[in-house]
């Protein structure tokens, strides 16, 4: 077990509730609906995970959408095009608060 992130707790996610069995099982019964088929499809969703968990890198989340996706019939190439999508938001949320920068910048040479 090298490095920060072990894979063996993947699988063991469901024991963070051990000791709050109440809030887990209200959070396991939200996440659930969350997931469920509606207005989007569950392998949209997937997609849609797949990219936020690139962007917030959480790797834990990169393994269990990377397997749901193709699971739901993702391929390759759909499941790379939602990490690029994720990164170009992430770039440019980065960029746009450059604004706020200049901002700052001006305020300081007043």
């Amino acid at each position: 077990m090298s490095g920060y992130y072990h894979q063996d707790d993947l699988p063991r996610f469901a024991s963070i509730g051990d000791h709050a069995p109440e809030l887990w099982k209200k959070f396991s019964e939200w996440y659930g609906a969350v997931f469920a088929e509606g207005a989007l499809s569950e392998r949209e969703k997937c997609l849609i995970a797949l990219a936020v968990a690139h962007t917030v890198q959480c790797p834990y989340c990169i393994d269990a959408y990377t397997q749901a996706c193709l699971e739901k019939g993702s391929n390759l190439e759909q499941m790379t095009e939602a990490v690029h999508v994720a990164s170009a938001i992430r770039g440019g949320a980065s960029l746009v608060h450059g604004l706020q920068m200049r901002n700052a910048a001006a305020k300081v040479s007043m």
